[in-house]
């Protein structure tokens, strides 16, 4: 997606060879525009695959996962990283190991809002390992849904995320591929 190669050339900045930050426009400050041309082109990618949910896992995916869900006129499940006081009957849990904090966490999907008559599209904002994807994946399997496909904001493609949900049998739209990073380096595949 062209909008978004831009904002990350221009306003991503490469921390070293696997972290890029994007903070002043996806995920502490959110550019509104930015996201409506992204779940309008999430929309537009996956029209006529049956898609009943979108599901992304809190909290940097919300924002271009709400507009994806408003352009296909479909609910949005955010599945959590933390346990919750409240939710704690038919609940799908799995442990899910974040590659760019290194910590492990507990993502949670509340089970009567999902079944198996739900065709779901994850949104996520970035792919690296895939393990975010495998863990929403999971619970989706749970809950016996079915995954429609994985929509990606930014992708490592230098990282072996595409390679092990693809080998499953995923389908992975990704709306920019970086090839490399480095020290302010970044280069789109």
């Amino acid at each position: 997606m062209k909008l978004l190669e831009e904002k990350v050339l221009k306003e991503g900045i490469a921390i070293n060879e696997n972290i890029l930050k994007v903070d002043g426009f996806i995920n502490h400050q959110v550019d509104p525009a930015l996201m409506k041309a992204i779940g309008e082109d999430f929309a537009s990618h996956f029209e006529g695959k049956g898609i009943t949910k979108v599901v992304t896992i809190e909290s940097s995916g919300i924002a271009p996962a709400l507009m994806t869900a408003s352009a296909m006129q479909v609910p949005l499940l955010i599945l959590k990283k933390s346990p919750s006081k409240v939710l704690n009957e038919n609940m799908y849990q799995t442990i899910v190991t974040s590659y760019t904090k290194g910590t492990s966490y507990e993502l949670t999907l509340a089970g009567h809002l999902i079944n198996e008559h739900d065709h779901v599209l994850i949104i996520d904002d970035f792919l690296a390992n895939g393990e975010a994807a495998t863990g929403a994946i999971r619970l989706i399997r749970k809950a016996h849904a079915t995954v429609a496909g994985i929509g990606i904001l930014i992708e490592k493609s230098f990282q072996p995320g595409r390679a092990k949900l693809e080998e499953q049998g995923f389908f992975i739209y990704s709306q920019v591929r970086v090839k490399k990073l480095g020290k302010d380096l970044i280069e789109l595949a």
